[in-house]
């Protein structure tokens, strides 16, 4: 039996993965810890096999006062977690990290994710994230094996950000433009099954799990309006204004393109349960 330790109590994805694991009594042990104050050093790691680490702070524009606390809590508490995990004889740590280490995608810019891309963060969110990396890379070796993911938009039932604010639009709005973009996207229930791999065969390295498919902003609210029997309209009037506009941060969020290159997300076992359609039919229907 695996004994897991989930460290950031309460967290979408860390909650998830619990509820995930209980499907399987007999092959997993999972705890939450709460690592929002300094009790959670005094508790000890030792009884567990693996780390889980979700802790953090994600906002794609954060405010410039949080600055010192993104990376005290993205970056400082993660090697803490890590460090901390290791002197305890864990022999595994895996660390939700973000594609936005990579910047954002733009606006007619066909951008794609590489096994060369260099790590360009647009703000300190995204430098917070690349530096808790480099902090605990050092940590690997033969006995502390650290599992990196890098996931694009995670959605599902009751999930927040992006996806929350395109589902609303959809229910709602009678037009849509028609400007196609392509987006690397993650759904819930396929990221639950590919840490459950990650663990399963005791990986190490730098992973960017992503749905069979890319996805563009229009596909993705004419599925939701259709699941909810809203009827849209799709028109392409408003196009060039909107390449104008490709400044402004919610704009760009929606119809920019930023996809992760299929060979980086490949996997000797299939993690990718759910099809597109599927997993907005869950996610719809769940929340």
């Amino acid at each position: 039996m695996k004994r897991i330790l989930i460290t950031g109590k309460d967290s979408y994805i860390g909650s998830n993965f619990k509820k995930y694991l209980e499907r399987y009594p007999d092959e997993y042990n999972v705890m939450e810890l709460d690592v929002r104050d300094e009790n959670w050093k005094n508790y000890d790691f030792t009884q567990f096999d693996v780390v889980f680490h979700v802790a953090g702070l994600a906002h794609s524009t954060p405010d410039e006062s949080q600055r010192k606390l993104y990376y005290r809590v993205n970056t400082d508490l993660t090697y803490e977690v890590a460090k901390k995990a290791k002197e305890s004889n864990i022999k595994h740590f895996i660390f939700m990290s973000s594609i936005i280490v990579y910047g954002s995608g733009r606006i007619g810019e066909d951008r794609i994710i590489t096994k060369d891309t260099p790590l360009t963060p647009d703000n300190f969110y995204g430098d917070s994230k690349k530096q808790a990396e480099l902090k605990i890379r050092p940590l690997e070796d033969r006995h502390f094996k650290i599992v990196i993911i890098r996931p694009p938009m995670i959605y599902g039932p009751k999930s927040k950000g992006n996806y929350l604010l395109l589902a609303k639009f959809a229910k709602k709005t009678p037009i849509f433009p028609t400007l196609d973009n392509k987006r690397s996207m993650l759904f819930l229930g396929n990221l639950m099954e590919f840490v459950k791999l990650m663990i399963d065969n005791e990986e190490s390295g730098i992973f960017l799990p992503q749905n069979d498919e890319y996805v563009s902003s229009k596909k993705l609210i004419k599925e939701v309006a259709k699941i909810h029997q809203h009827r849209i309209i799709f028109i392409g009037i408003f196009n060039p204004l909107l390449k104008l506009l490709n400044k402004q941060v919610y704009i760009n969020k929606v119809f920019s393109n930023l996809t992760i290159s299929k060979e980086l997300s490949t996997y000797k076992e299939n993690y990718c349960r759910y099809s597109f359609k599927e997993s907005i039919m869950l996610t719809e229907v769940d929340s």
